[in-house]
C-alpha cells in the first residue's frame, strides 16, 4: 500500500512517501510559521522523487493534533483537497499517537509530550502490547507541567518537545512510585513516517475520515482556568474572599 503522509502539527514539518513499511521519500524541515508556504512544494517535490502521481496512490495520511491551530488546518486542509481531486480515502492519525509510533514495540510506557499555548503542555500515554499493538492508556490531556507529573506512575519513557522544554517542572512533580526515561533525540520530533504507518493501520481496516473531519483540538475550559486562576477556591470561596476583603478598610476606619 502507498500512502503520502503529512506531519504539520507543530513548527517541525515532516512529509513522506510510503509503500507499507519502506519509505519512498521523505523530507522533514524546520516550517515555524511557513506550512502553508512549504507543504505544496514538499508534496510535489516528492511525488517527482519517487516518479509517482497522486493517482498511483492507495490513500493519504494525515496528522490531526492536539498542536499548532495553524499548522493542523494547513495539513488537514491541504489532503482534503487531494482526496477531493483523487478519490483517494483519506486516515487522519492523532498527533500523540502518532509519536508513539517513533518508539514502536518498546516494551516501556511512552508519554508523548507538545508545547500548547498559555505556556501549558500536550500528553497522552500509550502501550505496546505483545501482539504489536498500540494500546490508549490515558486519553489525550492538556495542563501545566505539574499536572502532567502528577498523571505519571512505573516505568515511562518521555518524548517530544513539550519534555525538552518543561523536563525541569515535570520532574519536580513526578510522584517517588514513576521513573522517567528520555527517548533518544532520533525520536523527539512527530514524523510522517510514523503518522504513515498508523495510517496505513487504519486504512487496511476501513477507517476513513468522514466528510466534516477537523482538527483535534483538546483544551481546557474557561471554569477549569478560571478555577486554577482562583488558587483553588470555588465561586462562593472567592465572593467570601471578596467581602473579607472589603471589610477589613471599613473595620479600620471605625477603630481609629
Amino acid at each position: 500500500m502507498k500512502v503520502l503522509a503529512v506531519e504539520t502539527a507543530t513548527s517541525w514539518q515532516s512529509v513522506a512517501i510510503l509503500d507499507e513499511s519502506f519509505v519512498l521519500a521523505r523530507q522533514d524541515q524546520d516550517a515555524a510559521g511557513s506550512h502553508a508556504k512549504l507543504l505544496l512544494p514538499t508534496i510535489d517535490r516528492l511525488l517527482r522523487e519517487t516518479g509517482l502521481t497522486l493517482g498511483e496512490l492507495d490513500g493519504l495520511v494525515v496528522s490531526i493534533g492536539p498542536g499548532s491551530f495553524t499548522g493542523l488546518r494547513v495539513g488537514l486542509a491541504t489532503l482534503l483537497g487531494f482526496r477531493m481531486v483523487s478519490g483517494l480515502p483519506l486516515a487522519v492519525v492523532p498527533t500523540l499517537e502518532g509519536m508513539a509510533w517513533n518508539l514502536r514495540g518498546t516494551a516501556t510506557s511512552l508519554c508523548p509530550i507538545l508545547n500548547s499555548r498559555r505556556g501549558e503542555l500536550y500528553w497522552a500515554l500509550f502501550r505496546w502490547a505483545s501482539d504489536d499493538r498500540l494500546e490508549r492508556v490515558l486519553s489525550e490531556q492538556v495542563g501545566t507541567a505539574m499536572m502532567l507529573g502528577g498523571s505519571l506512575s512505573g516505568s515511562v519513557l518521555v518524548l517530544g518537545e513539550g519534555w525538552t522544554t518543561e523536563e525541569e517542572a515535570i520532574r519536580a512533580s513526578i510522584p517517588s512510585s514513576a521513573t522517567v526515561v528520555e527517548a533518544p533525540d532520533s525520536a523527539m520530533k512527530p514524523s510522517a513516517v510514523s503518522i504513515g504507518l498508523a495510517g496505513i493501520e487504519r486504512l487496511r481496516r476501513g477507517e476513513y475520515a468522514g466528510a466534516g473531519i477537523g482538527p483535534l483540538y483538546i483544551q481546557r475550559t474557561a471554569a477549569e482556568l478560571k478555577y486554577e486562576e482562583s488558587g483553588g477556591l470555588s465561586p462562593a470561596a472567592l465572593r467570601q474572599k471578596r467581602v473579607a476583603r472589603k471589610a477589613i478598610p471599613r473595620s479600620v476606619k471605625r477603630e481609629s
